[in-house]
């Protein structure tokens, strides 16, 4: 397949919209050591909050909430409940909100590795199959071409809304005294 001058314009326009964001999450989780099993449940804990405000919305192809579930629950702790979430009927948001937990994959590949030995990570582990990120990129650059004026500034604002869900849950894990 040849690629076109915009393949991939999509994602690098979020990239850039959503970079302080994506930096504000990774420092509000970077001090939980993986490889403690408290601090790993408290990590899960929060991604649960936050994916289950996602996951439904965004209605990814390949759902890692029941992966995180299964996560906790071998870890003796259940799903918590998922922190509140516009329900935007808006198809950029919603692709939005797919840009971030599909590129939230690649970084849990990197931290899946920091996973200590024993513990559950099949939430991290689920990973993109070979041709899989690019694929979405493709569909993402579909939808964009498609979806017409406001697409893009409604995918902004959809994949903010992600990053502020996974702040928000951060936060209330170092509020809780776990970070």
């Amino acid at each position: 397949m040849k690629k076109s001058p915009d393949d991939g314009r999509v994602r690098q326009a979020l990239r850039d919209a959503t970079m302080d964001s994506h930096r504000r999450v990774d420092a509000l989780f970077a001090d939980l050591p993986l490889d403690s099993a408290t601090s790993y449940r408290v990590f899960l804990t929060a991604h649960g909050r936050a994916l289950g405000a996602i996951e439904p919305v965004a209605r990814p192809a390949s759902p890692r909430l029941p992966l995180l579930a299964d996560d906790l629950d071998a870890l003796g702790t259940a799903l918590p409940p998922p922190l509140p979430a516009a329900d935007e009927a808006a198809d950029g948001y919603r692709w939005g909100l797919l840009y971030t937990l599909e590129g939230s994959r690649l970084g849990g590949a990197m931290l899946a590795r920091q996973v200590g030995e024993g513990l559950p990570s099949a939430y991290l582990s689920a990973v993109h199959g070979k041709g899989e990120w690019l694929s979405f990129q493709r569909a993402l650059d579909s939808a964009a071409a498609e979806g017409g004026e406001g697409w893009l500034e409604d995918a902004v604002q959809g994949a903010l809304a992600a990053f502020a869900l996974f702040a928000r849950a951060g936060e209330e894990a170092r509020m809780a005294g776990h970070g």
